[in-house]
């Protein structure tokens, strides 16, 4: 039997996330969806901004 590790912790972006999405809901904040939801995409962009770097490395290491 394996011994495998349940990693299903929330991080900061998606609790910041959900956060903002309960405010809005709640009609504590009024901004648009775009800003509540902007956790997810700046998350989401730095880590293609991060594959990307780690994919030009790995490219023009070798030259």
């Amino acid at each position: 039997m394996k011994n495998e590790k349940n990693n299903s912790r929330i991080g900061f972006m998606e609790l910041l996330c959900l956060l903002f999405i309960a405010l809005k809901l709640m009609g504590f904040i009024d901004w648009s969806w775009l800003w509540v939801l902007s956790p997810i995409w700046i998350s989401m962009t730095l880590m293609a901004v991060i594959a990307v770097i780690i994919v030009l490395v790995e490219k023009y290491s070798d030259m």
